[in-house]
């Protein structure tokens, strides 16, 4: 379905190549502007595409309730309710920041590694939550790692395959619950990644993955766009700690834009570590629900469009 909102992804995938383009160019003479840039271009879609009570900064850390602090992280999105006064301060309290992401002009190997190493670490200022799976599998921000090309150019290089593994290695390696994981990954000029998180009952553990999100046909290059598949994700994201914002991410659901993720889910968590007591006792007793693209927060899958092979 051609639907406008692919039109209009389309339009910014290929500003963004024309921003890559450029960069490329000052990267030679003056390669710290360059990433700062790069830094601005994704900041500056994010100002014209997000509801405009959510403000948009570069450059700052968060700071938690104890006053711990991240490191530096490129562009943040505040919440509605974060005070103006604070917008150029710097220090972000974590109670007001919806979501964050790495910036990257050309994406390298290393760069993935250490955007999950730093994704672990700034989740783990926030406390954990209970309640509801959604709630126990999530924190409260939202963070990711987003280029504008990658590395892999060569004649027989396989840059999809590579990103994906080494997003698993990462993955398994450094994140213990699913909560700490890297949300979003997204290549302008190919493809995005969101992590998905499945329990499907008592007697199996919580898994996961990063779906790929990339044109799996000829047929398909007209109509997806990467920009698109994160930019619906992500507000599906954000909708789910603003319930405001879901008339608007129902109706992109149904453009086609997000695309449908799928492949293989090797992350797989303890199921008495992942959740509380109270939640585990009414997983057990059956009050998951399988409602697809439904807002409850019993759900027993979130990220997820499709079938996946465990």
């Amino acid at each position: 379905m051609n639907h406008r909102l692919h039109h209009f992804m389309k339009q910014l995938t290929d500003e963004m190549a024309g921003n890559y383009k450029e960069i490329q160019e000052w990267a030679a003479t003056d390669p710290g502007t360059a990433g700062d840039q790069g830094e601005e271009n994704w900041a500056k879609w994010l100002r014209e595409w997000l509801p405009p009570t959510y403000q948009v900064v570069t450059k700052g850390q968060i700071i938690n309730h104890e006053g711990k602090a991240s490191r530096q992280i490129d562009v943040l999105v505040l919440k509605p309710f974060y005070p103006n006064r604070l917008h150029h301060e710097k220090h972000y309290f974590s109670a007001g920041v919806a979501a964050a992401f790495e910036c990257k002009t050309t994406l390298k190997v290393s760069h993935i590694h250490k955007a999950i190493e730093v994704c672990v670490g700034l989740k783990n200022l926030y406390p954990s939550r209970t309640g509801s799976p959604y709630k126990e599998l999530n924190a409260p921000i939202v963070y990711g790692l987003l280029a504008h090309s990658h590395d892999w150019k060569g004649e027989n290089s396989t840059p999809t395959d590579n990103i994906q593994q080494q997003l698993s290695i990462s993955t398994l390696s450094q994140v213990s619950h699913p909560r700490l994981g890297l949300d979003f990954l997204c290549v302008a000029d190919l493809g995005a990644w969101v992590l998905a998180k499945v329990t499907s009952n008592a007697s199996y553990p919580p898994f996961g993955g990063h779906l790929p999100h990339i044109p799996a046909r000829d047929e398909e290059e007209k109509d997806f766009t990467a920009i698109g598949s994160f930019y619906v994700y992500l507000m599906e994201w954000l909708a789910w700690e603003n319930p405001a914002l879901r008339d608007i991410v129902d109706y992109y659901r149904v453009t086609g834009a997000g695309g449908q993720g799928g492949g293989n889910m090797p992350y797989q968590w303890d199921f008495s570590s992942v959740y509380s007591e109270a939640v585990q006792n009414q997983i057990r007793e059956g009050r998951l629900s399988h409602h697809g693209l439904s807002w409850d927060e019993w759900k027993s899958h979130f990220g997820l469009r499709m079938q996946i092979h465990t």
